[in-house]
């Protein structure tokens, strides 16, 4: 697969919907077994429609759907479909690869999530803004407010692969264009991640729009984020 090179100024489902998988691997951090179990999954709000073939899901978002909270527009939207499994895991790595080559309109949108309920989640997706340009980048919102840290990436780009890992209620979020070689997007800290969490993949259209998102290459592995090795604790 071709490399995108990106210029230096841009660098700084299924419950209902088909066949079912079980994955498991050796959680090394703990010494625990990891499961990434398509059974355990569950809708928070299901798609306008979406189809199992084989590994591969295809949701269809409806229009005004989103997720947001209170920050700068002031306004709350939380309609988006989520779907996810849980785990009281404290170390893993959840990857997911998405296409979104016919995200079409303002703020058409698909990626992953960690959905803990309407005012305690993160999320890392590619948000179509226009014909020469489009939005990568990650929302956490903690307590009922978000924040969005995004970066400009060319409006060509219709695929991304995307990891989250989690190292007890802290979380990183990654990203990368060929599933191999992955960039830090994001580090953060939520509250209420102390116990049980929820993780998966979403996809939503904010504006009257509608397209077609495509999730692949679901995996769980054991935390690929490691422990820091430089200034310790006070």
């Amino acid at each position: 697969m071709k490399r995108i090179i990106l210029p230096i100024a841009i660098i700084a489902l299924l419950a209902s919907c088909g066949s079912k998988d079980t994955k498991s691997v050796e959680q090394k951090e703990t010494g625990t077994a990891l499961t990434l179990d398509i059974n355990a999954f569950k809708w928070t709000r299901e798609p306008a429609s979406c189809v199992i073939k084989g590994d591969t899901i295809e949701v269809v978002t409806a229009e005004k759907t989103d997720l947001w909270q209170r920050t700068y527009y002031h306004f709350q939207n939380d309609n988006a479909p989520v779907f996810q499994m849980e785990t009281a895991e404290k170390y893993f790595s959840f990857i997911v690869k998405t296409d979104f080559t016919e995200s079409h309109h303002r703020f058409d949108q698909c990626g992953i999530v960690m959905y803990l309920d309407s005012e305690n989640w993160l999320k890392g997706s590619v948000e179509y803004e226009n014909e020469e340009f489009q939005h990568l980048g990650s929302v956490v919102t903690n307590n009922g407010y978000s924040d969005w840290a995004t970066t400009a990436i060319p409006a060509d780009v219709k695929q991304m692969w995307y990891r989250l890992s989690r190292r007890e209620d802290d979380f990183c979020i990654e990203c990368s264009t060929d599933g191999e070689n992955f960039t830090q997007m994001r580090v953060c800290h939520m509250y209420k991640a102390t116990d049980k969490v929820q993780f998966g993949i979403y996809a939503c259209s904010p504006e009257e729009s509608s397209f077609k998102a495509v999730f692949t290459d679901l995996q769980l592995t054991d935390c690929a984020w490691k422990a820091h090795d430089g200034q310790q604790p006070d």
